[in-house]
């Protein structure tokens, strides 16, 4: 097993220059510089080239690009940002874990809310208690996160008053963030649930268990459940790292100062450094979650945990 652990470790490293060297190139593909958007219109042209060298924008492409990640990978300096002039690395470490709990809090609720109710939905097959959840899935599905967001606000926070708007402090303001950015995914882990405990009740297992007289509610909670849960489990870490880097939209929204928010500053002020460390972390942090899946994964289903053992991995 820790031999599987370390190839996939190591299966990282051309991930992460694959995903720094595609975001660097757009990063310098787009019109202007972070000497203009810094200094503002009122700069001269020798005011904005003076910064754009001190900052070493007017350096080549290539230079530029092996030089950030000789200092990001061998020097361990992810730079300072343009704009505040404080080190990369310090900002990101205060922000990801706001991100992360807005992620963990809404894979939670996803987790919550969908499994359940995905499971009376497929063990009610065709009554209306399938019909109704999955039309409701459905909807949910359709709208995103931040038009969600968008009326709660309106009606939890403007009319009601009873969660804040934006910021962060207390649980109240994780509230509504959680619920918008929770609901899609809530509705997708409903159907998959759901297609997955279809597919379980229907094993020759289950039928052979009901044919013994086995209790229903054995059967299926007991059972046909701890089956079927097994590929959610793996939806769910997927879900989980993709919640992290897709909460930028119900970051913003919300006015909630987590890594997202960080990253879509850097881009409207082209802060490289920002940008680049804030999406290599994303990197990171999604290709350990998918890591750490596996791994539980392999410890849940004793069959491939046995089929590590036979590879001596």
């Amino acid at each position: 097993m820790y031999r599987y652990v370390i190839k996939r470790i190591f299966m990282m490293v051309p991930i992460v220059i694959g995903v720094s060297f595609i975001i660097f190139t757009i990063l310098s593909l787009i019109p202007g510089d972070p000497g203009s958007i810094i200094l503002g219109p009122g700069a001269t042209q020798a005011e904005i080239n003076e910064l754009n060298h001190q900052l070493g924008y007017d350096r080549p492409f290539l230079q530029r690009y092996i030089s950030y990640m000789y200092h990001a990978f061998i020097l361990h300096d992810f730079g300072v940002s343009y704009a505040t002039r404080l080190p990369v690395f310090q900002q990101i470490m205060q922000r990801l874990p706001i991100s992360i709990i807005v992620a963990a809090s809404a894979m939670l609720f996803a987790i919550v809310v969908g499994v359940p109710i995905g499971i009376i939905s497929a063990v009610r097959q065709y009554t209306i208690l399938d019909y109704a959840p999955t039309a409701i899935a459905l909807l949910l599905a359709s709208l995103p996160a931040f038009l969600i967001g968008m009326v709660l606000m309106l009606v939890f926070s403007l009319w009601l008053g009873w969660f804040p708007s934006s910021g962060i402090g207390t649980w109240r303001h994780y509230v509504m963030p959680t619920i918008s950015l929770g609901l899609p995914y809530a509705s997708f882990q409903l159907r998959f649930t759901r297609s997955s405990m279809l597919e379980t009740i229907r094993q020759d297992y289950i039928r052979t268990a009901k044919a013994k007289g086995a209790p229903e509610r054995s059967v299926i909670w007991a059972h046909a459940m701890r089956n079927a849960l097994l590929p959610v489990i793996t939806v769910a870490g997927n879900n989980f790292g993709l919640l992290i880097g897709g909460a930028i939209a119900t970051e913003t929204l919300f006015g909630i100062p987590g890594l997202g928010t960080y990253i879509v500053n850097g881009i409207n002020q082209r802060d490289l450094p920002v940008v680049m460390a804030g999406i290599i972390t994303f990197t990171v942090l999604f290709s350990l979650i998918i890591l750490l899946i596996d791994v539980m994964y392999a410890f849940i289903d004793p069959r491939i945990k046995a089929k590590y053992a036979a590879t001596g991995d």
